[in-house]
């Protein structure tokens, strides 16, 4: 009953920082919509039981149950603030879309938010970029998302969100897809060099 109540209390700070977040970048009103699928049983249930307080129940979960997380598949099937969302398969082939400005900002908004919540004492732009940088090379993004979400973090560590004010992630969002095409295409399952362990 403990891992009830923690998860519930940690999915609402998450969610209200998540909304505190986007209203500094000018999406406040979007990101009341964030994460509502969180509270559905498919994604609530498992979430208790794998609930570790410090990271992510996907992580937890994907350790018992040799790797596949039912979590991870309903939560980014459902939220278009998930890279995961924009990708498809076909032809054995992972065809990955530029996320949509909003949405991107969102996944931007929520990153940080779930830094703060894990590690309040802990958190810093930095260490978000840092933990961002070392897995980015593995997510199946476009390249215009991926470097526009690299641009953001970039940003809020050297500047904090006085960096990332609606004109100017707009701005950079528009040249940055100006640069690069809607859909990136990927033959491998390893964009840069060897994949990590799986624990």
């Amino acid at each position: 009953m403990n891992a009830f109540f923690r998860h519930f209390g940690l999915v609402n700070r998450h969610r209200f920082q998540v909304w505190r977040n986007g209203c500094r970048c000018g999406i406040g009103f979007h990101c009341l919509f964030h994460d509502l699928s969180k509270y559905g049983p498919k994604e609530f249930w498992p979430s208790v039981r794998y609930f570790a307080g410090d990271h992510s129940p996907v992580l937890e979960q994907r350790k018992n149950e040799e790797y596949f997380s039912t979590i991870c598949q309903h939560h980014t099937r459902r939220n278009k603030h998930h890279w995961e969302y924009w990708t498809d398969f076909y032809m054995g082939r992972i065809i990955a879309k530029t996320m949509p400005y909003v949405y991107a900002t969102e996944y931007v908004c929520d990153m940080l938010a779930a830094s703060y919540c894990y590690d309040p004492k802990g958190f810093s732009g930095q260490k978000t970029l840092d933990y961002y940088m070392a897995r980015n090379g593995h997510y199946f993004m476009s390249d215009a998302t991926r470097e526009y979400v690299t641009w953001c973090l970039t940003r809020f560590a050297e500047l904090g969100f006085a960096g990332l004010k609606k004109a100017d992630t707009k701005k950079a969002y528009a040249e940055i897809c100006s640069r690069h095409s809607d859909v990136r295409i990927y033959g491998t399952s390893s964009q840069e060099g060897a994949l990590p362990p799986l624990r």
